[in-house]
């Protein structure tokens, strides 16, 4: 009798496992699809289309392509299941309301530069470029391993947008002048496009500094409206055309040693998204701030040549006076920030640590090897001097 009950009961065992093992699997398989979006054989799944305003104007090189390339990775990465639709500066919204677009869900994106909203957000200055203050490096280690993405977010919080770095232009050029420096005296009166905490320097140094847009620059310096303009580098301000404008081309860019540019994202909009689309969200951005950084190293090069060899383009570095005042009033500028902002007080802090340590390393590696390398290889000229 014993040995006829054991076989229904051993099958019995086998079906109660092989039921429970089919139900977690269950479980899982759509805690999974909930998790990260992954769907069974055959269902559908809607699509999501997000829009990304932009401070530049639709198609410029550069600046204008780092938008458009994190779309496309976007788009590849997920499939098709987010696309992400690029609109320039005012097709949506005017170049300086981008910010204000993302935080109430006119666009579920923005890419510009933070200093853009230095008036409704002070301390966003650090995330662009501070005077004299970190490079690109720097800034990406800051960011990213340094506690400045954290502090980041925390600044954007209160207005429901979500930061991400969204690329870097490396030191930039001090700018385009219709008249040569020959010392501090001559900022005096000078009206420059310089935004930023690097305008309230060059106001301070006795120049008048004018906030204006990409896309406002040419015509500004070619009917006299500004004397002087920094824009980018080579490669953008190529591009614009700024060598037709101005004879006199500065460096180095004491104003922007290393200017982050940034994506941001409403913060419901990330919310809504699963896991893995957040990822790539993500993902795309680290990818593409990585990649502005490698264009721009690349094409200063070559545009660098160009200006120099098929235009007119007389290049200067800044006498030391103008860089001693221009230093001088940027560490009152920085101060008066910190004072009149806790929250501002708070990021410099980090900014500050990070800085006076990746200048303690930089100076036996970075410097150390450009110096030695400086040594060793034939000395570098160009044709205009």
């Amino acid at each position: 009798m014993k040995e006829k009950t054991l076989l229904p009961v051993a099958v019995i065992g086998v079906l109660v496992l092989w039921l429970a093992t089919v139900g977690l699997w269950a479980v899982d398989a759509q805690k999974m699809d909930e998790r990260s979006g992954d769907r069974l054989p055959g269902e559908q799944v809607e699509a999501i289309e997000w829009k990304l305003v932009t401070t530049w104007p639709k198609g410029l090189p550069g600046l204008g392509s780092a938008p458009e390339n994190f779309a496309r990775r976007v788009g590849e990465m997920s499939n098709g299941r987010l696309t992400v639709r690029v609109y320039g500066a005012g097709e949506v919204v005017p170049p300086f309301e981008v910010f204000d677009a993302v935080a109430q869900g006119v666009a579920e994106m923005g890419h510009g530069a933070a200093y853009y909203w230095k008036g409704k957000i002070p301390a966003s200055v650090f995330y662009t470029a501070v005077p004299f203050g970190m490079t690109a490096q720097e800034m990406n280690g800051w960011l990213h391993y340094g506690g400045g993405l954290e502090l980041w977010r925390e600044l954007y919080a209160p207005f429901g947008v979500r930061p991400f770095a969204g690329g870097s232009t490396g030191v930039q050029m001090a700018g385009w002048f219709n008249r040569e420096l020959k010392s501090a005296a001559d900022l005096d009166g000078l009206k420059m496009r310089i935004p930023g905490l690097a305008g309230e320097v060059f106001a301070a140094s006795g120049g008048t500094a004018v906030r204006l847009a990409g896309g406002e620059i040419y015509t500004s310096m070619q009917t006299g409206v500004i004397d002087a303009v920094e824009w980018v580098g080579p490669y953008n301000d190529r591009t614009l055309g700024l060598m037709q404008v101005a004879e006199y081309y500065y460096y180095p860019g004491w104003h922007e040693p290393g200017a982050m540019l940034e994506f941001t994202v409403n913060q419901d909009a990330f919310d809504q998204l699963p896991q893995d689309l957040q990822a790539i969200v993500e993902g795309a951005a680290r990818a593409t701030n990585q990649d502005m950084l490698d264009e721009f190293t690349a094409r200063n090069n070559q545009s660098l040549t160009t200006l120099l060899t098929e235009h007119s383009t007389k290049l200067r570095p800044l006498p030391d006076d103008v860089l001693d005042v221009l230093y001088i009033n940027a560490v009152s500028a920085l101060e008066r920030l910190k004072a009149d902002d806790p929250m501002a007080q708070k990021i410099a802090a980090s900014y500050e640590d990070f800085l006076e340590g990746v200048r303690r390393y930089h100076e036996i590696s970075e410097r150390a090897y450009l110096n030695a390398r400086d040594r060793v290889l034939p000395p570098i000229s160009f044709t205009d001097q």
